[in-house]
């Protein structure tokens, strides 16, 4: 299929929606129909990489924090089988060892969840052009990472003790979210954020989220 028909109207792009929460995708979803085709959608990894497989979409929409691996996983079972296929990751989390990891790993571009739809319908159809795409400020990280240590890779001990779930709400409690803000931000209950923020506190040998606030500061998280 061409990029245009007879009526000289742009070819809509297919677009798969890879993220573990429903709510969001059916926001997308209803936020791109207009710009896009929105062929499938998928909430673990097993099933993105096996309906993408399937399915074979211009640009998958790639959150990078999920329960079962998140965004790298998929990269990682998808780019060798499907080289084809772009990836725009599309994600809350803003830190630097998730733009730089998800990069190095195949990804064409990063943009965070405040993006506007119609920023996002670009930023998909630049990814499906060939082009890289950032917001803003993630652009810095990945030139700082390829230009200055191409082969180091982002590594923290006591960060890896964390899951990707417990690094998200660390981020925006550093930020001075509370924890009503972290549940809305991350279409999650206050009791699992309490959680998370328990396992944090305990796992990194703390006693108070002040004392976790100057932690990530210290790793540049906020």
């Amino acid at each position: 299929m061409t990029d245009t028909e007879d009526t000289g109207t742009e070819r809509q792009l297919t677009v798969f929606l890879v993220d573990d929460h429903a709510m969001f995708r059916a926001g997308v979803r209803a936020e791109l129909g207009a710009h896009v085709e929105v062929v499938g959608e998928a909430s673990s990894v097993a099933e993105a990489v096996s309906r993408i497989a399937a399915i074979e979409p211009d640009v998958v929409l790639l959150d990078v924090h999920m329960p079962d691996g998140g965004g790298r996983a998929v990269l990682d079972a998808m780019r060798r089988t499907h080289p084809h296929v772009r990836f725009l990751a599309l994600s809350v989390s803003d830190a630097a060892e998730d733009v730089i990891g998800l990069i190095r790993a195949g990804a064409r571009g990063y943009v965070t969840k405040t993006i506007s739809p119609d920023e996002l319908a670009a930023a998909i159809r630049r990814v499906a052009d060939g082009d890289a795409v950032f917001s803003p400020r993630l652009a810095g990280f990945v030139l700082d990472a390829f230009a200055s240590r191409p082969d180091v890779p982002v590594a923290d001990p006591e960060l890896d003790q964390l899951t990707n779930r417990e690094r998200e709400v660390l981020r925006l409690l550093a930020r001075g979210y509370a924890y009503k803000e972290i549940a809305k931000e991350l279409f999650i209950s206050i009791k699992t954020v309490e959680t998370h923020v328990s396992n944090v506190l305990r796992k990194l040998q703390m006693s108070n989220r002040y004392e976790l606030s100057r932690w990530a500061a210290d790793r540049r998280l906020v």
